[in-house]
């Protein structure tokens, strides 16, 4: 049976009516929002033969306690993203993936999955313990990313990274510790870019599954960088990279 998730703000329930892959079946507006988003949702509900009542605002507020839900919430019946179809394929150059090791911050996932979509990332996978879920936060956080870019939940992450190493995929995790930058390794073939959690980093299965370690030279006294404004420097030099003329000259190969 599929789980009902809610979702909340302009951002989230306008993408998930525009493109999403699963459609929202119930919308509530308040009855406060006369505005040109507030027609926009009305419209699209219209076009897409879904449901929308008009309520007052603090019902919304009961139903999504502690959401900033801006006056509109949407109900969709989320069905999970299969592995074997998604991932487990064998990999093409332009193949972009985000795996986060642990991230347990909703905001964090949510400013992720914002960066991923706008880097063209083709899915973000994460582990289904240790991490927080699609929850309402996350998709609140992520802009209506949530709705566009693949969320895969898998059960052994370690067991992933070797079976995407086989199908053609180089795995470079994110090591504040390695000798190598981030600006020393070609990121330009069939890519996982892994990050590891707030604070403690990727865990030792998962680093040993990794090609090659690299970090973000950190030329103040900061020693780190919060994981969702990290992932969004690899994620970016990896489509500067990508572009035409990107490559850094003298690369490290990818050889194994």
């Amino acid at each position: 049976m599929a789980r009902t998730t809610l979702i909340g703000g302009f951002h989230a329930v306008l993408a998930v009516l525009e493109d999403a892959h699963d459609k929202p079946f119930e919308i509530l507006l308040a009855d406060s929002r006369d505005d040109a988003r507030a027609r926009q949702v009305r419209a699209l509900a219209q076009t897409r033969d879904v449901r929308l009542r008009v309520v007052a605002r603090s019902e919304l507020d009961i139903k999504a306690p502690g959401l900033r839900h801006q006056g509109v919430l949407a109900y969709v019946a989320e069905k999970a993203f299969d592995a074997e179809d998604l991932l487990y394929r064998a990999a093409e150059p332009h193949h972009l993936l985000l795996v986060l090791d642990g991230v347990q911050d909703p905001h964090n996932l949510g400013a992720c999955l914002r960066t991923a979509e706008a880097a063209g990332v083709t899915a973000v996978v994460l582990p289904k313990d240790r991490s927080t879920g699609l929850t309402a936060v996350v998709r609140k956080a992520a802009a209506g990313a949530a709705e566009r870019v693949p969320l895969v939940a898998v059960t052994n992450l370690a067991r992933t990274l070797t079976r995407l190493k086989e199908l053609g995929y180089w795995i470079t995790g994110l090591d504040g510790e390695s000798k190598d930058t981030l600006y020393d390794v070609d990121l330009t073939g069939p890519t996982v870019l892994v990050m590891g959690a707030e604070g403690e980093g990727m865990r030792r299965l998962t680093r040993e599954g990794c090609d090659r370690l690299v970090r973000i030279p950190m030329q103040g006294k900061i020693e780190s960088l919060n994981v969702s404004v990290a992932a969004a420097v690899c994620l970016y030099e990896a489509v500067r990279q990508r572009r035409p003329t990107g490559r850094r000259a003298g690369a490290i190969a990818t050889s194994r």
